[in-house]
């Protein structure tokens, strides 16, 4: 453009961070023709006969013009025209464009780009930590199978501390611990049994 230092670009940021409320006509018209633009370029449709003669790996021109508009910082000012809330009559004109953008891309390659080397790494960590669970299960069956069917009728003793016994001594306990909630110092004896004729009458 004429009289605008730093070409398109400039003219852009030079216009866009204004308060929309100092903005004049001419810097409406000329931030919307610079979105058409971008727009306009971004919807060249690809030459087939040009993407044939390319080396496989190579980047397309699509991809060429993506990587033109980052170095120039056009991504970062149509970020700040999506996000910022006075610059809503814009947002179609930049939502037209990030469309063209991602024209040839499908959400499986964009999701694999985006885990990279990192997500490769993490599924091999994790094919081998459940190899690795699967051998350790595999010899608990095993030692499971080979460990002698007699069960032991000793439980363990432990010592009750802060329940005293007759003396000054600790309780010791005798039983299995999930019996240990319905410890009583009568647990264990007989029940002094009353004879009929000196129970309550019912």
């Amino acid at each position: 453009l004429p009289g605008t230092p730093g070409g398109l670009w400039g003219a852009l940021t030079a216009v866009s961070p204004q308060d929309w409320e100092q903005r004049q006509e001419e810097d409406t018209l000329l931030i919307e023709r610079i979105l058409l633009l971008v727009r306009n370029v971004l919807h060249v449709p690809p030459d087939p006969t040009e993407e044939q003669q390319g080396v496989d790996g190579d980047a397309s021109v699509h991809d060429r013009v993506l990587w033109a508009l980052h170095i120039s910082g056009m991504d970062d000012l149509l970020k700040f025209l999506a996000s910022a809330q006075v610059e809503q009559q814009w947002a179609l004109h930049v939502l037209e464009i990030i469309s063209l953008m991602f024209r040839d891309q499908s959400p499986e390659e964009l999701a694999a780009l985006g885990q990279g080397t990192a997500g490769a790494e993490h599924g091999e960590d994790t094919r081998q930590l459940e190899s690795l669970r699967q051998r350790e299960l595999a010899e608990k069956r095993t030692r499971a199978v080979q460990r002698t069917s007699r069960h032991s009728r000793f439980g363990g003793s432990y010592v009750l501390q802060g329940v005293k016994s007759i003396g000054d001594r600790d309780v010791v306990f005798h039983k299995g611990l999930h019996n240990l909630k319905s410890y009583t110092h009568d647990l264990g004896k007989e029940p002094r049994r009353l004879p009929r004729r000196r129970q309550p009458a019912p």
